[in-house]
């Protein structure tokens, strides 16, 4: 069968190419903007890639049109699939019925941190050698692509709540039917498809209505906005985990629910814990502890790594094992990746979409750079291109998001619904904002510091900053 793709260089369009050619199928697509890393997956496995989104993309005429949510009516590739009556589908419709109809589906969910607990998951089974397919939002460093059909009844998907296509509005993760779901977060976003926080507990709560009695749930602690879904209606049983919570809590919720996770922190930038497993049916005892030193910072990091724990102890593998495996992760491309270091001034690329993975990303290296030597400047350069951030819907809570970092630079584009210069009056450290990617470039060339370290922050390619950024630095 060929198949064609349409958007096929988005993080999950793309992995589905990926399932589709080991499925033995050919595979060819076409997108707007073709750019590494998912370009370079895509070629390596020989997918034909062609960019922009023409008619004749579509000769010899495919099998099956895969269509992305990013593409709507009037796109001319969209335009004559439906004219020439193309079979099409949606990219989640195809996984669910091609792929995960007869798996043990380990769903991970959550506005946050989706990709990074859906890598370490994967990773945790793969050295627990269970083999497991999965699909990830991102190319990983401890797996060789960012999708595999793997070789047992377990598959890890990351599971968005974005809508499936321009023909079926409904979250994408209503389609797959996990037994195991993580729910690792949830605040507003994609403002433009949800209108308020509310219509995407909605969303959520589908999710759940899917998820079978004799599966697991494994939710945050005293999250309220996930409590609200799980009011909604609940037929699942359920596992919650926390950092730093009381002791007596701690028992007390493993007699309600079977089992609850407690990390205890060791140090400021989150490098090292202690996981605490609760349980044993109602006096909800002290089962284990289990010191993890691992490479990752933050707290964000550590909470994903919590779900991903409890979710794979839910399939056989022992905590022991699973905190070995997370001793050798090595997290994911733009992931707070460090692009380069010239003369002492490190580039890293980080994909961040929404305020609070801003503000999660900078706690945990500014920790960082505090406990190495307290010495080196924090600068963040952020594109805002989410739709909801463009929208202006997170003003404030972006002003408060950089505060960790020395110094702020924003990409204002040409349209935005964000007032920059309130960004920037609003903010506690130094702010700039520039139009042009040149702009940026030079600034940060002109003004460097030996030590400095900047992160450079979007969810999209930010025109080829980071090399222009490194060839300027040398």
């Amino acid at each position: 069968m060929h198949i064609h793709i349409l958007g096929i260089c988005g993080t999950f369009m793309g992995s589905l190419a990926v399932l589709a050619k080991q499925l033995g199928h050919r595979v060819s697509g076409s997108d707007a903007n073709v750019y590494p890393p998912m370009s370079t997956q895509l070629q390596e496995q020989g997918i034909d890639l062609m960019e922009g989104f023409k008619p004749e993309h579509l000769h010899p005429r495919p099998d099956l049109v895969i269509i992305g949510n990013a593409l709507s009516r009037g796109n001319p590739a969209v335009e004559y699939v439906l004219n020439e009556g193309l079979s099409y589908t949606s990219g989640p419709q195809w996984l669910a019925q091609y792929v995960l109809h007869d798996k043990w589906v380990l769903g991970v969910a959550g506005t946050h941190g989706k990709t990074s607990t859906s890598a370490m998951l994967t990773w945790i089974l793969e050295y627990a050698g269970m083999k497991p397919g999965y699909l990830i939002g991102g190319v990983t460093n401890n797996l060789p692509s960012s999708a595999d059909l793997g070789d047992s009844a377990f598959f890890v998907v990351e599971a968005d709540e974005y809508d499936s296509a321009f023909f079926d509005k409904r979250s994408k993760f209503v389609h797959y039917a996990p037994r195991t779901a993580i729910l690792n977060n949830l605040e507003f976003d994609h403002a433009d498809i949800f209108d308020d926080l509310e219509a995407i507990q909605k969303q959520f709560h589908h999710l759940l209505r899917t998820v079978p009695g004799n599966g697991l749930i494994i939710s945050p602690y005293a999250e309220a906005t996930i409590e609200t879904v799980l009011d909604m209606g609940c037929w699942t049983p359920r596992q919650q985990f926390g950092i730093g919570v009381a002791e007596e809590i701690c028992k007390k919720q493993a007699a309600n629910g079977g089992v609850f996770w407690n990390a205890c922190i060791k140090d400021d930038q989150g490098s090292e814990f202690e996981l605490r497993k609760y349980g044993k049916g109602s006096t909800g005892e002290e089962i284990s502890r289990t010191a993890i030193s691992w490479s990752m910072s933050g707290i964000h990091n550590i909470k994903n790594g919590m779900a991903a724990i409890a979710a794979a102890h839910n399939v056989g593998v022992d905590v022991p094992t699973a905190a070995e495996a997370l001793l050798q992760y090595k997290g994911v491309k733009r992931r707070l990746e460090l692009r380069g270091d010239i003369d002492g001034v490190k580039v890293y690329d980080d994909f961040a979409h929404h305020p609070t993975a801003i503000a999660s990303t900078l706690q945990g290296m500014a920790a960082k750079l505090k406990a190495e030597n307290g010495h080196s400047r924090l600068i963040a350069v952020i594109e805002p291109r989410s739709n909801t951030m463009k929208m202006g819907i997170h003003q404030q809570q972006l002003v408060e998001s950089c505060q960790q970092a020395d110094m702020v630079i924003w990409q204002k584009p040409e349209q935005s619904g964000l007032d920059f210069n309130a960004l920037i009056a609003d903010s506690k450290v130094p702010g700039y904002a520039f139009s042009e990617v040149s702009e940026i470039v030079g600034f940060l060339q002109e003004n460097r510091q030996s030590g400095d370290h900047i992160v450079i922050m979007s969810n999209g390619g930010f025109d080829g900053i980071h090399e222009k950024l490194l060839a300027a630095l040398r």
